[in-house]
């Protein structure tokens, strides 16, 4: 058995055992023309042992805090599916281009008060990165949680995260590929703008 494969096997034995704030039970996991329409919408595909998150174990209601939001359908405590939440980020960010929403950075789960733990579904590694909104701007938004998803998931079924009680441990470093991520996207935005122009 691989490495993911045992991750896996321990992620879905703790999702029967526990159900996070606001689910009332493991919801059925999605099917392969859900995960296909999900990356239609979202214009990335998702990475692997996300997408066989929501094929293998549930469609969200398990991990940490509030656990991991329903992929395209659902409200569980009142929040929206993970690509309703991308697509509602990445459009509050064209309005307001002093806090964008880098592509590709997909709301996974919620931490309340706005706060969100994302995956950054360009990266190979997929690290998942905390956006803290409540900061003054948006370069103090954005922290590295774990450098990869599986580092966030073993590190939940582990209790070792940030959010635990009992963790003493550093704070998150801030996400140092913010900005360059950011300027890099509003540059290809200007350039497409200009090309419309007659």
């Amino acid at each position: 058995m691989t490495e993911i494969e045992q991750l896996l096997t321990r992620l879905a034995v703790r999702a029967r055992e526990t159900r996070p704030w606001g689910w009332s039970s493991l919801p059925d996991p999605v099917d392969a023309e859900s995960v296909a329409r999900a990356e239609a919408a979202l214009g990335f595909p998702l990475p692997p042992l996300l997408a066989a998150l929501y094929l293998r174990i549930g469609d969200g209601g398990f991990g940490p805090e509030y656990g991991l939001l329903p992929l395209l359908e659902g409200f569980p405590a009142g929040e929206m599916p993970a690509v309703a939440q991308y697509l509602d980020h990445r459009k509050d960010a064209r309005d307001d281009p002093s806090w964008p929403w880098p592509e590709g950075l997909l709301p996974i789960s919620h931490w309340g008060c706005g706060m969100y733990a994302c995956v950054d579904c360009l990266s190979e590694d997929a690290p998942v990165l905390l956006f803290e909104p409540n900061a003054d701007e948006a370069d103090h938004a954005w922290y590295l949680d774990a450098p990869s998803l599986a580092d966030w998931l073993r590190t939940w079924l582990d209790g070792a995260g940030w959010y635990e009680e009992a963790n003493d441990g550093p704070d998150l470093a801030p996400w140092a590929g913010f900005r360059s991520r950011a300027e890099k996207e509003r540059t290809a935005g200007e350039a497409k703008a200009a090309e419309a122009m007659p």
